[in-house]
């Protein structure tokens, strides 16, 4: 886990933002945020569709994002296996900005917008997620997106990530101090 990367930043407990560098070109990063095969190596498989409305399933299995698997602790516990989620698409402006809904449909949906600008040789990504309900939801929200940003920074510096739960106990801690 790269401890010395910014946390999460929180505006009240509605909204998380994160900023990262991560090496380029644009089209890369734009590729592991959009392609199944690629963004399976740091969030969720699953086809999207280019057009905005669609909807689309991502299956989450966060013990393959690493060499080393593990059980997921409690309360994820449930997870292990992995689990599938609807989203739907609501920004698609390759390779700049994508947004999708987050969340299954009989909870209260937020939405996870990426942006990407170029600087430099490098991709500044801006990763932010609206309308969370609160404290309990941010524990959950900002250490995850936190772990799976290492993980995209690890495989786009072409390192091996280290286990994602392991990551997520470690920052979910530093997390719940702030």
């Amino acid at each position: 886990m790269n401890m010395n990367e910014a946390p999460g930043v929180f505006d009240g407990t509605q909204t998380v933002r994160f900023e990262r560098l991560l090496p380029g070109p644009i089209e890369r990063v734009w590729a592991y945020l959009t392609e199944s095969d690629k963004r399976s190596q740091w969030l969720a498989s699953g086809a999207m569709p280019p057009l905005t409305g669609g909807d689309f399933m991502m299956h989450f299995d966060h013990s393959r994002l690493s060499a080393t698997q593990e059980v997921p602790p409690e309360p994820y516990r449930q997870y292990a296996g992995g689990h599938e989620s609807l989203h739907r698409l609501l920004r698609f402006e390759p390779p700049h900005v994508l947004g999708f809904t987050w969340g299954s449909i009989q909870d209260n949906l937020s939405e996870v917008t990426f942006e990407l600008s170029e600087a430099g040789d490098q991709v500044k990504l801006v990763l932010t997620h609206r309308n969370l309900s609160g404290r309990d939801e941010q524990l959950d929200v900002g250490p995850g997106w936190h772990s799976h940003l290492d993980v995209l920074s690890e495989r786009l510096n072409g390192g091996a990530p280290a286990s994602f739960w392991t990551l997520f106990e470690k920052i979910k801690a530093r997390y719940d101090a702030l």
